[in-house]
């Protein structure tokens, strides 16, 4: 890998040849491949606390593997999508940063990676939308692998449970797998299935067409500077749209009966959106609420329809609320 980058993009030493110009290329990898290590032992250690049995010793870790192996497979997916594309179109792009959180439900944030401008429209549009459509090769199949292991289960109505957003994609896929699923009763993940739900998930979040997002690349390629206001609409419409979910959700399960805290429950299904919008005008006030500018040559009519279609997945994989408790 690191021939391959440097032939790409050659780097500068001290003596202008050799082995010394790779030094630093692998250098910038010690913190991302610590970083990945750690992520995954996170993941693991989340994975094993799904399974049955206390942890009695660092081994029983192992038991997380159906979890953190193909979510870590999903999330170096997404992030090598954009890695390889940038050095293929010689853009200086770090190696990805994972980051760790063994107390948070899925073991880690995700990853961020660091880029220079880039001037082009066709590479704007072919490292940003490389690394959500490489992350969805391996989710999907990851899902359905983990769907079919998933039993249907009759709910405890007096018993606390943790369910997942629900996008156009995901319906769709439990319905072909599994069929109508009765009232009372609801597919029970497990942890691979779970997996490939968290790659729907972080998908939809990076797909936003906000600001430096994954989404906000694809749209501006798309849009060019009409997508400043896009964005600036879009991100301010956020505590709105989770506000409004949240109502809709306790609104119904008022009507159901919900009373105190299963009411309160129901009240917080928006609450990751307005969490969502603080991060992202965190964002904008670190980066600038601008994309920065490409030059004037129009995307190619391929990359349109590149473009056209990875927004239209953002659409696919919207989950109005993306967990709650119930």
């Amino acid at each position: 890998m690191s021939e391959a980058v440097d032939q790409l993009e050659p780097r500068e030493s001290d003596h202008g040849s050799g082995n010394g110009d790779k030094v630093p290329e692998l250098r910038r990898w010690y913190l991302p491949l610590a970083l990945m290590a750690l992520t995954f032992l996170s993941t693991l250690y989340v994975g094993a606390n799904m399974s049955e049995g206390d942890m009695t010793s660092p081994l029983d870790m192992l038991r997380g593997w159906t979890f953190a192996v193909p979510l870590m497979a999903i999330l170096l997916a997404h992030e090598f999508g954009h890695f390889l594309v940038g050095r293929y179109h010689k853009v200086n792009v770090s190696p990805p940063y994972f980051i760790p959180m063994p107390m948070l439900f899925l073991g880690t944030l995700g990853a961020v990676i660091r880029m220079p401008p880039i001037r082009a429209r066709n590479a704007l549009l072919d490292v940003g939308a490389a690394g959500p459509l490489a992350g969805m090769v391996v989710a999907l199949p990851v899902l359905v692998i983990g769907l079919l292991q998933s039993p249907i289960q009759r709910l405890d109505p007096a018993a606390h449970y943790i369910i997942e957003g629900h996008s156009i994609l995901y319906v769709g896929l439990i319905y072909l797998l599994k069929g109508p699923i009765r009232e009372g009763y609801d597919v029970m993940l497990s942890p691979t299935a779970l997996a490939g739900w968290a790659g729907l998930l972080v998908t939809m979040i990076n797909l936003i067409p906000v600001a430096q997002l994954d989404g906000g690349h694809v749209a501006y390629a798309l849009f060019g500077p009409r997508q400043d206001v896009y964005s600036e609409r879009i991100r301010r419409a956020l505590p709105w749209l989770g506000l409004a979910i949240s109502a809709a959700y306790g609104g119904a399960a008022y009507l159901r009966g919900a009373r105190g805290e299963a009411l309160a429950y129901e009240l917080m299904a928006g609450i990751q959106w307005i969490v969502w919008w603080g991060l992202l005008w965190l964002m904008t006030r670190l980066a600038g609420r601008k994309h920065p500018p490409t030059g004037p040559a129009p995307l190619s009519p391929s990359r349109r329809r590149v473009a056209i279609f990875t927004l239209a997945l953002f659409v696919l994989l919207f989950m109005p609320s993306w967990i709650r408790q119930t």
